[in-house]
């Protein structure tokens, strides 16, 4: 019963809208987002401005078993590097399994705007495949603005899909989501950070977060995410050049899903 009843919450029907397919502890990767200290590969995917604040060439990989079901992983790949034009970044998600799967591959590009305001845009190519029923895709593009409002306090601005457009030949589209962040560096060891999200015919959702560096080898993340209020918590171990996060996520009714994700930068 409880897998029918999961299986129903999680792959969406093909009669209607598409739901964005996020991480569980999707504020979690994307916490740093709203930072210019605590950014890393990982943070523009939650708004592509934050690109523009990395230093390096970056590679990450996170991975979540989505209420410990193999039916629900999910996997992200992300690969940011500067240039003198601005910031580059690669993200590719996959989610389902071999029945049902959907996955993703977006390039995204930012730069710094006179030293205060970043601006990003990131293009994808988004896919869903049910064997015996076929596939569909589209093109979408989603695009971010973030500002330092003061010494220590950024806010920002995300669109998805703003244009919406159907999957192939089909009736069924991707939802459009609009998003606005702010995050305060309390000080170099600790941030906070708060998301308002409002998904196409979705009830609005508030994410807040924070992270704590105990050391500089050693972090924590958690937070809460009012829509389903899930809650979220990791910890970070850092060895020189790599950083390797446990990550885990717990759903009322759903249950518990674990992650990992690794990190590793060629910053010099």
């Amino acid at each position: 019963m409880r897998m029918i009843f999961i299986l129903f919450c999680v792959v969406p029907q093909m009669v209607s809208s598409q739901s964005l397919r996020t991480p569980i502890a999707a504020r979690y990767i994307g916490l740093g987002a709203y930072s210019k200290n605590f950014v890393d590969a990982f943070s523009f995917t939650a708004n592509q401005a934050a690109l523009a604040q990395v230093k390096g060439i970056e590679v990450g990989i996170y991975g979540e078993r989505r209420f410990l079901l193999d039916v629900t992983n999910l996997f992200t790949v992300v690969f940011v590097a500067p240039t003198k034009q601005g910031n580059m970044g690669i993200e590719a998600s996959y989610f389902g399994f071999t029945n049902y799967n959907e996955s993703e591959l977006g390039v995204g590009y930012a730069r710094s705007l006179g030293g205060k305001i970043d601006l990003g845009v990131k293009f994808n190519y988004y896919s869903i495949r049910i064997p015996g029923y076929g596939s569909a895709s589209a093109v979408n593009f989603e695009i971010g603005t973030i500002a330092q409002l003061a010494q220590k306090v950024f806010a920002g601005f995300h669109i998805y899909n703003p244009v919406g457009g159907n999957l192939g030949k089909t009736n069924d589209k991707l939802r459009s989501a609009y998003k606005f962040g702010m995050g305060y560096e309390a000080s170099d060891k600790f941030f906070v950070a708060t998301e308002i999200i409002k998904e196409e015919d979705v009830p609005v959702n508030v994410n807040v977060g924070f992270q704590y560096n105990f050391r500089k080898q050693l972090l924590v993340r958690a937070g809460i995410a009012t829509e389903t209020t899930n809650t979220y918590i990791g910890a970070g171990f850092t060895w020189k050049n790599l950083r390797l996060d446990i990550t885990g996520s717990y759903h009322q009714q759903l249950g518990f899903s674990p992650g990992l994700m690794l990190l590793t930068n060629f910053v010099k």
